[in-house]
């Protein structure tokens, strides 16, 4: 009772029930989705416009310090390299990143590693030997082939260059059409 003899009134409860929980996360499970879509619909990702790279004094630099290195005098109009690596040291290498017209990656990558060290870096660790192929070029026509199963292939030759034997590998994401192009335009010749 309270000092003006009314009887006490209890404090109200919140009435807690597993229907109340239920309705309350998807309330929120809803807000979460809703939030999460209109960040998607109303992002502005910017895309990456790589520029092309001018690899040509790469190559004559590498030949000038007498090293041998295959690569593409002119490219399919539309491609662009966007990459160049030059690796000196005791295992020296020398690789090329190019994008096709339609935006597809395929690389070039010499040095004087195994072939499957090169495959397992470039392609995929578990990438499948497809066997022999003949595509003509420059620098011979007989080349292993690789393939992973995200769709990425490897062709592999040997280059017998100023350093000794070097393995070669082209691969990438381009379709295979695009890779056998890639090599059919590879040379050691010097820069003109």
């Amino acid at each position: 009772m309270s000092e003006s003899g009314q009887p006490a009134e209890k404090p109200g409860r919140y009435q807690r029930t597993t229907g109340g929980l239920i309705g309350s996360m998807i309330v929120a499970v809803v807000a979460v989705l809703g939030v999460v879509i209109f960040r998607e619909v109303f992002r502005d990702t910017p895309e990456a416009d790589l520029q092309p790279v001018d690899y040509l004094p790469a190559v004559a630099a590498l030949q000038d310090s007498g090293r041998q290195v295959a690569y593409p005098p002119t490219l399919p109009e539309g491609w662009k390299v966007t990459s160049v690596v030059v690796d000196r040291g005791p295992r020296p290498g020398w690789g090329l990143g190019i994008l096709t017209d339609d935006g597809r990656y395929v690389g070039l990558r010499q040095q004087d590693e195994s072939v499957d060290d090169l495959v397992a870096d470039l392609v995929d660790e578990d990438a499948t030997e497809d066997g022999p192929a003949t595509v003509e070029s420059a620098l011979g026509s007989e080349w292993d082939t690789f393939s992973d199963e995200g769709g990425d292939h490897g062709f592999a030759t040997e280059v017998v260059s100023g350093q000794g034997e070097e393995n070669l590998l082209v691969y990438g994401s381009a379709p295979v059409a695009d890779q056998e192009t890639l090599i059919g335009l590879l040379t050691l010749d010097p820069v003109s």
